[in-house]
């Protein structure tokens, strides 16, 4: 049984990567509309935490190609709940759980891991998942743009098919929004106005508790600096530590820069400058930027412009404006005309799934053909976060080079694109 289902999968890998079409017969998919167990994808779920479970547990849950057959957390109550919810949706106990990510890493039974861990753990497991021969869906952002670079080549040089989770690109209001500005229905865009939720975070003092029997502390410090253990520091709050993360700028900057690059038609380059302003806690344990302001610049001339002064986003060009107000806001427009506006199939239309992530991922594991939201586009995207908390940092503008990904002659800039793991781990682990 295990050797016919890794002989399918490498078949599938192979025929995608010579872009043969895959043409089966309807009983390979079994009957009755159910897939058989020779046609899913198996799955292990690193990082079970609120939004593991909400948004991504449940996402592979809903999909019947799917199988979810091990799941793993450093908390030991939060890895129980998602083992029972898994077995309760399959009727049976079959799923695993396990503390420690490298025992899902070590199964050869697991075609694909879904990487929902804090961000400092997402690169450095995904690339020993690729290596291992697993296919990758991650959780956003990375933590450095070394670490971008670096997951960009091993997916290349693995052949692993990789994810970068986000569900903007699914999402009806960021799909239209971007393809009315790339077909030209508000002439040339000139500003690109990005809004990301205000970053103020009350004054926790850095105390020192005990570490909880359930939860393995120093797996999930892994190769972040040594700390000592208070409850403040960790799961959702990990976000606004620089150790872990970079703050708003980079968890809500993933979701609006990305459309904002995709409207642009730079999803494979960025910006060349970068300036703006801050402010900083000046004591407590949360360290990333709080208010924010940031101007970019791109070699085209586009201004991009960031403000944490609440969620939305907006182009304009010289025939108008299109964007929206809030989170998955409304489409709005300067005139009724664009917004009726059709795009039709001789310009340029831009690939998605509208079932989301989990669904294009599944899609792509099988197809070998790239997901909607493939490394290298989801590094660059990271990288405008990462060059813009890098100006905030250093409170000053900042040259950007985006074909050779460095600050040009600016060598205390250059240090922040990389930054030193605690041993034992490396990013070629």
């Amino acid at each position: 049984m295990e050797t016919s289902r890794l002989s399918r999968r490498s078949f599938l890998k192979r025929a995608g990567a010579l872009g043969a079409p895959l043409i089966l017969p309807a009983s390979v998919f079994g009957g009755n509309w159910r897939v058989s167990p020779s046609n899913r994808v198996t799955i292990g779920m690193i990082g079970v935490g609120d939004h593991g479970v909400a948004r991504n547990l449940n996402g592979f849950l809903g999909q019947p190609d799917a199988q979810v057959v091990a799941v793993c957390d450093v908390d030991a109550g939060r890895m129980a709940k998602a083992q029972a919810m898994t077995n309760k949706r399959y009727g049976n106990s079959d799923c695993a759980a396990y503390r420690d990510f490298r025992e899902i890493l070590a199964r050869p039974d697991i075609d694909a891991v879904m990487v929902s861990t804090p961000d400092h753990w997402h690169v450095p497991i995904s690339l020993m998942a690729m290596r291992a021969g697993k296919d990758v869906c991650s959780e956003k952002p990375t933590l450095t743009i070394q670490e971008g670079r670096i997951q960009c080549t091993v997916a290349r040089q693995t052949g692993a098919i990789f994810q970068t989770s986000t569900e903007d690109r699914s999402l009806t209001v960021y799909h239209r929004m971007a393809g009315l500005v790339r077909n030209g229905r508000i002439g040339k865009l000139h500003t690109i106005r990005v809004g990301l939720p205000g970053a103020r975070r009350a004054l926790v003092p850095a105390t020192v508790e005990p570490v909880p029997a359930d939860f393995d502390y120093e797996l999930w410090l892994g190769p972040a600096p040594a700390a000592p253990y208070c409850a403040a520091r960790c799961h959702y709050n990990f976000r606004w530590i620089s150790d872990y993360s970079g703050g708003m700028l980079t968890d809500w900057g993933m979701h609006l820069f990305d459309t904002a690059q995709w409207g642009n038609d730079t999803e494979r380059s960025g910006p060349v400058s970068v300036e703006g302003h801050a402010e900083f806690p000046d004591e407590g344990l949360y360290n990333t930027a709080a208010d924010f302001h940031l101007e970019y610049t791109y070699a085209s001339g586009v201004k991009m412009f960031a403000d944490s002064a609440g969620v939305g986003l907006r182009f304009e060009g010289t025939d108008g404006w299109v964007g929206n107000r809030g989170w998955i806001g409304p489409l709005e427009a300067s005139s009724p005309a664009i917004l009726k506006s059709v795009i039709g199939p001789d310009e340029i239309n831009l690939a998605t799934c509208f079932g989301g992530e989990h669904r294009n991922f599944l899609d792509s594991v099988k197809s070998r053909r790239p997901c909607y939201f493939p490394p290298e586009i989801g590094h660059r995207c990271a990288s405008i976060c990462h060059i813009g908390n890098a100006a905030l940092q250093l409170g000053r503008k900042l040259r950007w080079d985006p074909v050779k990904e460095e600050f040009p002659g600016d060598e205390t800039a250059n240090r922040l694109r990389a930054r030193a793991m605690r041993a034992p781990w490396k990013l070629d682990a």
